[in-house]
């Protein structure tokens, strides 16, 4: 099976563990970018393609679990699989419950991570799929007017056309022209879907 284009990120302070995985995965066709510190990768320009982390839990400075906060306060979102010498129950545990794909103690078989492996990338596919979509939705709701983001936000609130005349002091038939817009620009085919697009975008609070 051809790896081609998708990359796997190694962060070990261990040159040699480095080394090593490289070769391994570069035989297996992946594109392989190696650091040995969590500042290293997160200077790092990581492109929009399938991705995963390979992660030594202990690192100076900034360690594994740390790295793995950082990167969801960032908006990272590259599927990890934490790999470490001195693992525990609760190590695994912490990191598994923040979003680890896989906890892998060493030594480990090559079967072993190119199955965590395989299964991360199928991750981030969803992932990026995701995000390209919500880029799209995010997109659309910039073309809309201030007065149709208003009718938007009200209508994601599962309000009608008569209560947002209502609330707004304005004619209904004002209100049934700028909700045709807001679908027609949303490129929604339903309400639900609109309500959908609307909770994508993380647009769904109230409004005063």
């Amino acid at each position: 099976m051809s790896h081609t284009g998708a990359i796997v990120y190694v962060v070990d302070d261990d040159v040699s563990m480095c080394k090593a995985l490289s070769v391994l995965l570069k035989s297996q066709e992946f594109r392989v970018e190696t650091f040995t510190s969590a500042e290293g990768f997160l200077a790092f320009k990581h492109p929009k393609i399938p991705s995963c982390l390979v992660l030594d839990y202990i690192l100076p400075n900034i360690n594994g679990l740390a790295l793995q906060e950082i990167m969801a306060q960032r908006g990272i979102l590259i599927p990890i699989i934490f790999i470490t010498g001195h693992g525990s129950i609760p190590m695994t545990v912490k990191a598994m419950k923040a979003g680890a794909i896989d906890f892998l103690s060493k030594p480990f078989t090559n079967k072993e991570l190119l199955k965590a492996i395989t299964a991360a990338l199928a991750l981030s596919k969803v992932l990026n799929q995701r995000q390209a979509e919500i880029a799209k939705i995010k997109n659309r709701i910039s073309t809309l007017s201030p007065r149709e983001l208003e009718v938007f936000h009200l209508v994601a609130r599962g309000m009608l056309n008569k209560q947002i005349a209502s609330k707004r002091g304005t004619a209904l038939q004002t209100i049934k022209v700028h909700r045709g817009r807001v679908m027609q620009k949303m490129q929604a085919k339903t309400v639900t879907e609109l309500i959908r697009f609307a909770q994508e975008a993380g647009i769904t609070s109230s409004l005063d």
